[in-house]
């Protein structure tokens, strides 16, 4: 029993080909593994030695002096979390979000804006706390979490498709456009907060997802960088019949570009019809 569960698990979030249920995978395994490995430490009579390693080599450091040295935070960081509600929410934002905005785009362009979203947030919130008075200081202040990835993710979404419309409890239809002008207000009320680190590196993320959209609606694609060179391949003649079945994946992907650019509802029917058919195989 346990076997298949595992088996499940894998194949839900590491197998599925969706990057959403991969990171959400990845940063609950890294979660839980840093969580044992805590009450391990616990018990043996150092508490909090666990959360220490964390935040001073896995976390980003806002001191210029470890930038060199601990270059690797500029990624570490960001799968790794402060508590159990500090991941709860970051994943929970990004499967709803980040659904959203992969209905629209590829695999590879998700990746991207997740990770540069994540890489550009760390180094705002780094800029900021080494120009402006108010946040210079001594100290090095480690920055841990996603939420700058996924923020990122959440930005790309909403200017991809501003008027797509979530049903919230309570309150009814809401345009992610409007979520996040309230979370984006909030960060910018966050950052005179004590968490103003974590404030500062949302707003860098929400910045890279906004100019990614606004790239790619112009016709100027940044995830280019990820995309693999195409081998030479043999490929046998089907049959008419089955041929007749499939979809042409360049065809797909020339859809999926005219969605980045246009949105979903400038398709024709045909072109909806010829996603719709994609998704089936």
């Amino acid at each position: 029993m346990t076997n298949n569960i595992w088996n499940d698990l894998k194949l839900k979030f590491f197998k599925s080909g969706n990057p959403v249920m991969l990171y959400i995978g990845v940063n609950a395994a890294i979660f839980v593994v840093v969580s044992l490995l805590s009450v391990i430490f616990y018990y043996s009579g150092r508490e909090g030695f666990i959360d220490a390693v964390v935040n001073e080599y896995l976390g980003f450091p806002s001191a210029s002096r470890f930038w060199l040295s601990r270059f690797y935070t500029v990624l570490t960081y960001q799968f790794f979390h402060d508590g159990f509600f500090h991941i709860l929410f970051n994943m929970l934002w990004l499967y709803w979000m980040g659904q959203i905005f992969l209905d629209f785009v590829k695999p590879r362009q998700f990746h991207f804006v997740y990770i540069c979203g994540g890489i550009l947030g760390a180094i705002f919130y780094a800029l900021i706390f080494n120009i402006v008075p108010v946040f210079i200081t001594s100290v090095s202040i480690p920055l841990i979490g996603s939420s700058a990835a996924v923020m990122a993710v959440f930005t790309a979404a909403a200017t991809l498709v501003p008027n797509y419309s979530l049903r919230l409890m309570f309150v009814g239809e809401v345009k992610i456009k409007y979520l996040l002008l309230v979370y984006i207000l909030l960060d910018l009320i966050g950052t005179t907060k004590m968490n103003a680190g974590g404030s500062l590196s949302h707003l860098g993320g929400a910045l890279f997802g906004f100019v990614y959209v606004k790239l790619l609606q112009g016709g100027t694609d940044l995830s280019t960088i990820f995309k693999k060179k195409p081998k030479l391949r043999v490929v046998k003649n089907e049959s008419p019949k089955k041929a007749q079945g499939m979809v042409n994946q360049k065809e797909v992907d020339a859809i999926l570009d005219k969605i980045s650019k246009t949105g979903y509802d400038k398709l024709t029917k045909e072109e909806k019809e010829t996603l719709f058919k994609a998704s089936k195989n």
